[in-house]
């Protein structure tokens, strides 16, 4: 059953529960629904702009309840964006919080609860939208683009069941928000856990802030996720020291850890009888498509794991055929009922119906040991020709991390000339990096150059924002 469905099966069962001390019980969200059902047309387009709060996530609940296709925003997304996004898109309703109700001319308010509040366009063209489509969400958290990744009821539904099983969830879970919930790892999440009846414990607190360390206890916290930008983080805040007796679970997706911080925090989640799952994958596979068990945490530390349950996984050459031998790195390729119907650009573009067939070219470079599991060595489009040869930036900045572990660190460039950026750092430690580059690439340093900036710019999810630094680059 499709978990945004029957919520009633799960009685009183505390649903969501916030750090403000209120909280919403299954039968509770299940009325909620059913009352902003009411004020609904099936096949309409909304706008959620969204926060890790009760009535953020009961809307977007209500939305999948009645047939509504839910475009999943950052609340605080730069208003010029918002407008380009909902030009673009034309959405019929918007959910938002009450205090962003007035910055929306040509809506009209018809439902308001817990603090937000839903109104409809005056618009009234029909715009015809595939009847399997569920849910738009942006790609990598981006909230800037308007390409969109076009979700279906089945997608959704299919990798809820399948991370549910490989993590074994059940109704005695209490995952706290880390990230947000328009970034599809954090959503799924929350799908997952309202599948089997668990309290989701919302807050948008951050990680370095006192408030969410202190409702992380208060509730009994059992699991959180983060990317590897979280996971830094948390070493940074002495995390390894923290009493937090109530953690069970920790998950890691949203791009590749260092070798030596997954071995590290394998390691601590094996002393301490805790569970440790480092998983793969993209919003264009809905969420998952790989995971490492717990078990295997420590023994093949720096692997992104096997197929999720219902999933598989090839690796194919630059002629595309399939790569059967171990330790060859080809184009990781997915199959599964969880690979989405394609992308939308325009609202046009959302009566398109399935265009990937379960297929799935991820654009990760990867190999499969002898074991069957698969590491991410890099991104397909993430290298540089640098004096004739081919050179991973993914795999450089793994490096200078290991060098640097206490620094923020990305890289870029153009061919010939390979940028390392670091936040964090000294002048003096700055200068280690060319020569250890050049030592372990075995290439010119000439070919290597080094910024050092505040901050490395990341979005709302952690995850750094390449884009943004190429005003770093320049051949002077």
């Amino acid at each position: 059953m499709a978990f945004y469905k029957n919520l009633k099966r799960f009685g009183d069962s505390p649903a969501i529960v916030d750090d403000q001390g209120q909280g919403i019980s299954y039968r509770e969200l299940d009325g909620f629904c059913a009352k902003m059902k009411e004020c609904l047309e099936k096949r309409r387009l909304a706008f959620a702009f969204c926060e890790n709060g009760i009535a953020s996530i009961s809307g977007y609940v209500a939305l999948l309840q009645s047939s509504v296709v839910p475009v999943l925003l950052d609340r605080n997304i730069e208003r010029g964006l918002r407008d380009n996004l909902i030009g673009r898109y034309h959405p019929e309703y918007l959910y938002m919080p009450q205090e962003m109700a007035g910055e929306m001319a040509g809506y009209q308010s018809i439902f308001q609860e817990r603090g937000y509040v839903l109104c409809q366009s005056a618009e009234k063209e029909e715009h015809p939208i595939y009847e399997e489509l569920a849910l738009l969400l942006t790609t990598s958290g981006s909230t800037g683009s308007p390409k969109l990744v076009r979700q279906s009821y089945e997608n959704i539904q299919v990798n809820a069941d399948s991370i549910a099983e490989y993590l074994a969830i059940d109704g005695r879970e209490r995952p706290i928000t880390t990230l947000p919930m328009n970034y599809t790892y954090g959503l799924s999440i929350i799908n997952s856990h309202l599948l089997r009846g668990s309290t989701i414990l919302a807050t948008n607190a951050t990680l370095m802030d006192r408030r969410f360390w202190q409702f992380f206890k208060e509730q009994g916290a059992t699991s959180f996720g983060g990317v590897p930008y979280t996971y830094e983080i948390l070493k940074k805040l002495r995390f390894f020291r923290m009493d937090l007796p109530s953690l069970n679970t920790m998950t890691q997706a949203g791009g590749k850890l260092t070798p030596e911080l997954h071995r590290e925090f394998a390691e601590y989640a094996r002393d301490h009888g805790k569970q440790f799952v480092v998983m793969y994958g993209q919003c264009e596979a809905t969420a998952r498509m790989a995971y490492l068990p717990a078990e295997k945490a420590v023994e093949k530390y720096g692997s992104m794991g096997i197929p999720i349950p219902g999933g598989r996984l090839e690796l194919i050459d630059a002629q595309g055929d399939v790569i059967a031998e171990a330790d060859t790195v080809g184009e990781l390729v997915y199959y599964g009922k969880n690979v989405t119907l394609g992308y939308g650009e325009c609202r046009e573009d959302l009566a398109q119906g399935d265009q990937r067939h379960g297929r799935l070219e991820t654009g990760d470079m990867a190999k499969r040991d002898e074991d069957g599991y698969y590491y991410i060595v890099g991104r397909k489009k993430r290298f540089l020709k640098i004096f004739g040869n081919r050179v991973n930036l993914d795999e450089a900045e793994r490096m200078v991390k290991g060098l640097l572990s206490h620094c923020d660190c990305a890289c870029g460039g153009v061919d010939d000339r390979l940028f390392v950026f670091l936040a964090g750092a000294t002048e003096d430690e700055a200068g280690k990096i060319v020569p250890f580059l050049a030592e372990k690439t075995k290439l010119h340093p000439s070919a290597f150059t080094v910024r050092l900036l505040e901050e490395i710019p990341k979005n709302e999810a952690g995850k750094t924002q390449y884009g943004q630094l190429a005003s770093y680059i320049n051949l002077e």
